[in-house]
């Protein structure tokens, strides 16, 4: 049974590799799923949700330089790999700086062509260790933040939504739809209604309703999303089961004494996970492009923590000035993983169906 096994998965992986788009979007997902695990080891800003405000340096454009002096500062919040780690110095910008014994004089950067004198002493250390250059590689918000630093822990929750929405949308459109494919009858017609109504309502509509009655915030709105994308699972479980509910092993099990649950999760829904897979993966992508459209219109994720819709409604509008690339790098993020999940999920189609 082992080997059957074995043999099966490396027909599958076979299978999956000829096609180039699937390889492509898996890569895309798996480096996805490594930057949200060590997001805050990789993002050069690691503060908690990447919100090092840093006012002089708003909207810049991409490959900005700054030095800075870094002063100390009293901070009681301890880093851990998932939260990030508030700065125990305080980032001022300078564009020149002299020393003069123990004493650092600098121009304090304000904008361009804009400074303010300071001093500060050195109570023993070096200029040089007072001192560090930043690259911002995509820029700064118009807060002065570090705009790729956010893009980096932007994709838990790109990455969270979609996968507790998908479990959600599973849990609740597996349940629904085997219990209407198999009894049949008015439990049929029943959740078959309901399914009619909820397909009726716009997605967005729906999932405004669900979070204004949840309330705004994080978790708010991964049920809310999950919620509405359960009814295409249970539309294509009643399907699958009602196609199979007449064939001759469903019979064997009920001539057997099986139980209903029995015959359902033992021996009908594990033949009908290709399809079911498939959709999970277009819906984990329809989950991602939700919560940003709910984020830009500000009912999602909120401020400070980083959204990519967020994060396209706070500098959308700098696309018809100066610096496009604020608005356009969370668009490309976005755009980036939906699409490495619908081309996974038309490669599992291809590969699970049987005809192939």
């Amino acid at each position: 049974m082992q080997v059957q096994d074995q043999s099966n998965i490396q027909t599958f992986w076979k299978k999956l590799r000829r096609n180039k788009g699937a390889v492509f979007g898996l890569i895309v997902i798996v480096l996805a799923i490594v930057t949200a695990l060590f997001a805050y080891v990789l993002a050069p800003d690691a503060t908690p949700d990447a919100n090092r405000i840093i006012v002089e340096i708003a909207a810049k454009k991409p490959g900005y330089q700054q030095q800075f002096y870094l002063q100390e500062k009293e901070t009681s919040h301890k880093g851990n790999l998932l939260f990030g780690k508030e700065d125990a110095v305080q980032y001022i910008p300078i564009s020149s700086y002299q020393q003069k014994q123990d004493t650092l004089f600098v121009q304090k950067y304000v904008d361009d062509g804009v400074s303010e004198p300071m001093y500060f002493l050195l109570n023993g250390k070096q200029a040089a260790q007072l001192l560090t250059t930043k690259t911002f590689w995509l820029g700064t918000d118009k807060f002065g933040r570090d705009i790729l630093s956010r893009l980096v822990v932007g994709v838990r929750v790109s990455l969270s939504v979609g996968l507790i929405a998908v479990l959600i949308s599973l849990t609740v459109g597996i349940f629904l739809g085997a219990v209407a494919g198999y009894f049949r009858g008015w439990i049929d017609e029943a959740i078959l209604w309901l399914i009619n109504v909820v397909w009726s309502i716009p997605t967005l509509l729906l999932v405004f309703a669900i979070t204004l009655a949840l309330g705004k915030g994080f978790w708010q709105v991964f049920i809310a999303v999950g919620l509405t994308l359960w009814v295409n699972v249970a539309r294509l479980v009643r399907g699958q089961i009602l196609s199979i509910r007449e064939l001759n092993y469903i019979e064997a099990t009920k001539a057997m004494g099986f139980s209903h649950s029995r015959t359902i999760f033992k021996h009908i829904l594990p033949n009908i996970m290709g399809p079911v897979i498939v959709i999970a993966a277009s819906n984990f992508a329809s989950a991602i492009v939700i919560e940003a459209g709910l984020s830009f219109l500000g009912v999602g994720v909120q401020a400070p923590q980083p959204s990519w819709g967020l994060m396209i409604k706070e500098n959308y509008n700098f696309i018809i000035t100066n610096n496009p690339m604020l608005a356009i790098a969370p668009g490309i993020a976005i755009m980036l993983l939906v699409l490495a999940f619908n081309l996974l999920g038309n490669g599992l189609r291809d590969v699970l169906d049987v005809r192939n």
